[in-house]
């Protein structure tokens, strides 16, 4: 049940994150700013680690990037619960609802949109590493489709 990876660095960054952004919800604005900060370096990291700005990984965390600069205008910060919740999941459980969603866009899908695919995509058990190597093979989703 809980996925725990504290030996790779990408569960590092989500946890640090998550702790940052709750600090934030609870009154520390400061946890704002370090979240964001920590995000910036997180896609840098993943962006040299990759050698491209358009792997899945890369995509995932510039997404999150901007979604947490879109949440930071004060009127805006009641939006910053939705990546708590999330980046907790991602840490403790392995679910992270960014990169199924992510997933599902034109550029990173081979097969056609149904609701078979949106079902698997967001229903389905979260697995160790990249979300996109839980899927099933192309060829089955294709079939199936």
């Amino acid at each position: 049940m809980f996925m725990i990876d504290y030996k790779q660095r990408n569960w590092w960054y989500w946890f640090l994150t998550a702790g940052l952004l709750t600090a934030g919800v609870t009154g520390y604005k400061i946890g704002f700013d370090l979240a964001i900060g920590l995000t910036v370096i997180n896609l840098i990291d993943f962006v040299l680690g990759e050698r491209s700005i358009t792997a899945f990984t890369v995509q995932v965390r510039l997404v999150v990037l901007i979604y947490l600069l879109v949440s930071y205008p004060a009127p805006m910060q009641i939006l910053f619960w939705v990546p708590v919740v999330g980046m907790w999941a991602r840490a403790l459980f392995g679910y992270c609802l960014m990169a199924r969603t992510m997933s599902l866009m034109p550029w990173n899908r081979q097969v056609p949109f149904t609701g078979e695919l949106l079902m698997k995509t967001y229903f389905s058990r979260p697995v160790r590493g990249n979300f996109m190597q839980g899927l099933p093979p192309l060829e089955r989703m294709a079939a199936s489709a």
